[in-house]
């Protein structure tokens, strides 16, 4: 457990956060108060791809985006509107969030078809977002984006060769009814979503459980989503200490920042968030870059195992 934990237990939410210098600190608090307090560990499930890649931060005009991790590239190309416009990349914290959902019902039911209505709203307000105003319009933008890229994931293989991945998230558009839901209004959502027959094939095959909580507690933050989400797949593999550098860090988290020790300070409150909801996470953040440590899966393999991951 980590230092904010002990903290926690020991002085209480209130004493901890008295302590605290920086707005950083005192949001880890409060993110892992949150998660300590959780009693349902409600079960969320990523792709492995997405653990050592990520999508954009922040809006990009580009039509093409690449990212590297360990092991692993991301290509995400924009689709375009019927007069051939590009829409743009999925980008940001609601995009992760919708991805969340889709991959998170599809596993649940064993099913690429992921029920929205009622069920998206219900989740939605679980994970503090309304479904009105400007959120409305972000989840909007968000999943138009999704519904129209292509993406391409390449994995290195352990003999040498190259495995490649060609797709989208879903087959068809999301799509909205252009009514903000409430119970006596029009749905927000159509009633069915059905992911693309080779994602969902190799979700099914590399899916990473995550605390929905946790990604609650992180919020819009989507760098720490990211970072969070990196740990849960990468730690409780390991069979001995790994460090991690900075330029390696830089290649993988580092979009927007242009030189290595631009990202430091930021990916390092971000990992000190991720850190605050995984509480069985053992980092070390040293000169040269992290070192990660085997610990403790993000989710019990028990609370895995009921959906069917090993």
């Amino acid at each position: 457990m980590g230092d904010v934990h002990r903290l926690i237990l020991r002085h209480g939410v209130a004493g901890a956060r008295s302590m605290a210098v920086t707005k950083a600190e005192r949001q880890a608090i409060d993110a892992a108060a949150f998660v300590m307090a959780d009693e349902e560990n409600r079960l969320g499930i990523t792709h492995a791809g997405f653990a050592m890649t990520s999508l954009p931060h922040k809006r990009t005009e580009e039509g093409f985006w690449k990212r590297e991790g360990h092991r692993t590239t991301l290509l995400v190309e924009s689709g375009r509107d019927r007069k051939g416009s590009l829409i743009g990349v999925p980008y940001g914290s609601i995009a992760r969030l919708i991805l969340l959902y889709l991959q998170t019902e599809a596993v649940r039911t064993n099913s690429p078809e992921v029920e929205l209505g009622r069920s998206m709203k219900s989740w939605m307000g679980r994970m503090s977002l309304t479904t009105g105003g400007k959120t409305y319009q972000l989840v909007t933008e968000q999943a138009r984006r999704i519904s129209a890229c292509r993406l391409t994931f390449f994995a290195d293989r352990e003999n040498g060769a190259e495995a490649r991945h060609n797709g989208a998230f879903v087959q068809d558009a999301i799509s909205f009814s252009g009514v903000i839901s409430d119970e006596n209004q029009q749905s927000l959502w159509q009633d069915r979503v059905k992911l693309d027959p080779g994602f969902w094939r190799s979700l099914k095959e590399h899916p990473v459980p995550v605390r929905e909580e946790a990604i609650k507690a992180i919020g819009t933050r989507s760098l720490a989503i990211d970072v969070y989400i990196w740990l849960a797949y990468r730690l409780h593999s390991l069979s001995k200490s790994t460090p991690i550098s900075w330029p390696a860090i830089h290649t993988q988290f580092g979009a927007g920042f242009r030189l290595v020790r631009q990202i430091k300070p930021t990916f390092t409150e971000a990992l000190q968030l991720a850190l605050a909801v995984y509480p069985e996470a053992r980092v070390d953040i040293e000169k040269e870059g992290v070192v990660l440590h085997p610990s403790p899966p993000a989710v019990p393999k028990s609370e895995a195992r009921r959906l069917g991951i090993a």
